[in-house]
């Protein structure tokens, strides 16, 4: 399927999207550029990059291992999700991966209408392209078959806690039970929490949050390096610049679910980045 091609179809499907279903971002105002008051060191390159003949391979990190297949009952328990190891020394925050390699990652906030989170999934898979979805909770107990199809897809999938409200703004207690009650419905439909947490309306956790997450199982909040600003809905073109613009080795993104902006873009993005030369993996791949 050409470029051109790919862009008409998500295009279309992108109509309809419910844009709403993601309306708002993360920062503390509804946009992405909120900080919270921990400190964000970025992560320094731990390794050599894939080899090119990594390209044709789906990337391990954030493929479950031995998920039951479609016709398993609901009610049986997945068994355990296995994760690729992480190499030592990586810091609480993860802004960023190692500059000296290919790879990128792309990361979604999880939350959307199923057909325009299908047929995003489907356009990477295409590219042969691996993403992170940090899901909400609520989300995934409207939608928990979308869980087994992030991971069956290749894609990597964690908790951006249950109900998307301001988690650094909470006491402990609350923004705790964000964390935790996500992670539980993570694992009851995959056999695992997940690696990745990423606090809601917030770029970077507090010390607070950061704590709570590890006590829950999150030794590491996941930040980012490229804000798209996707949630604003400012055009596929705009995502698109604000994307291609800011990013380089060693990225990551953040995008939406839920805006059709974002699907639009979605061909543009990967066909941009394989002009460059870089690769969009797991975010567990990026850093080992």
């Amino acid at each position: 399927m050409t470029f051109l091609h790919r862009r008409t179809v998500l295009r279309a499907a992108a109509g309809g999207a419910l844009a709403g279903a993601a309306a708002v971002g993360c920062g503390p105002s509804g946009g992405e550029s909120g900080d919270g008051a921990a400190a964000n060191p970025s992560v320094r390159a731990t390794g050599q990059p894939p080899g090119p003949s990594a390209a044709s391979k789906r990337p391990k990190g954030g493929k479950a291992s031995r998920l039951p297949g479609p016709s398993a009952s609901p009610s049986k328990p997945p068994p355990p999700l296995t994760l690729a190891p992480l190499p030592p020394g990586l810091p609480a925050q993860i802004e960023h991966g190692p500059r000296t390699g290919k790879d990128v990652a792309l990361t979604f906030h999880g939350q959307g209408e199923p057909k325009s989170v299908t047929e995003l999934l489907g356009e990477a898979e295409r590219a042969g392209a691996r993403v992170t979805v940090l899901a909400v909770g609520t989300w995934l107990d409207a939608q928990p078959q979308l869980a087994r199809r992030i991971l069956d897809g290749g894609h990597e999938l964690g908790n951006h806690t249950m109900r998307h409200l301001d988690i650094c703004a909470m006491p402990a207690a609350e923004a705790s039970a964000e964390i935790t009650e996500c992670a539980e419905r993570l694992r009851r439909l995959t056999g695992g929490i997940g690696r990745w947490f990423r606090p809601s309306r917030a770029r970077r956790a507090t010390e607070q949050v950061a704590r709570l997450a590890r006590q829950a199982g999150y030794p590491h909040v996941l930040s980012y390096d490229v804000d798209s600003l996707d949630f604003t809905d400012p055009g596929p073109e705009a995502v698109r610049r604000a994307v291609l613009g800011a990013v380089r080795p060693g990225s990551v993104v953040s995008l939406h679910f839920g805006h059709a902006g974002t699907v639009a873009a979605l061909p543009a993005i990967l066909d941009g980045l394989h002009r460059r030369g870089l690769r969009a993996v797991t975010t567990t791949e990026l850093l080992t």
